[in-house]
């Protein structure tokens, strides 16, 4: 009974084993996935989507986002979705209710929400999801129009330092 009792007692500690190192793989899947990148302009930041979007994986992303913005000096958050296509949306009909909870939860914190690198199929995509309130967001073909609009916004400007 003994030797039985020490096996059941391995196996255990070998199955917590293994649970602590998938929580570890998921939470480095969730710091890889959705990466914060300072951006040229201050108080931005830069939020590159990439892989498959479920509504869990879309769960994540704003509570990551969410916390990364609290107590720093951010006022714009720029959502990145040109390396999605459509085949990577999980549920294609809530993706813009995503897209949409996405922008008012950023917003509840006073940070303006830019989201740039909506292909054609996506944009159908989001359209086809039924959700109106999506004209109120702000969107730009690339990251780099939505930078030209910041520095506009923010009065900026880039000076060649050469000259």
């Amino acid at each position: 009974m003994t030797t039985e009792n020490q096996e059941i007692m391995q196996l255990k500690k070998e199955v917590q084993d293994l649970k602590d190192q998938l929580a570890q793989a998921e939470q480095l899947i969730m710091d890889i996935s959705a990466p914060i990148i300072p951006s040229i302009v201050p108080e931005t930041i830069l939020i590159p989507i990439t892989g498959k979007l479920s509504p869990e994986r879309f769960e994540r992303i704003i509570s990551k986002i969410l916390d990364v913005s609290y107590g720093e000096e951010i006022h714009t958050i720029i959502v990145d979705f040109s390396a999605i296509s459509e085949k990577e949306i999980g549920e294609t009909d809530i993706f813009g209710t995503y897209i949409d909870n996405m922008a008012k939860a950023i917003g509840l914190m006073g940070i303006e929400t830019l989201f740039v690198g909506f292909t054609p199929a996506l944009t159908q995509v989001m359209i086809n999801s039924g959700v109106s309130e999506l004209q109120g967001i702000k969107t730009f073909l690339t990251f780099r129009t939505a930078l030209q609009y910041l520095m506009r916004e923010k009065d900026l400007e880039f000076q060649n330092v050469n000259q």
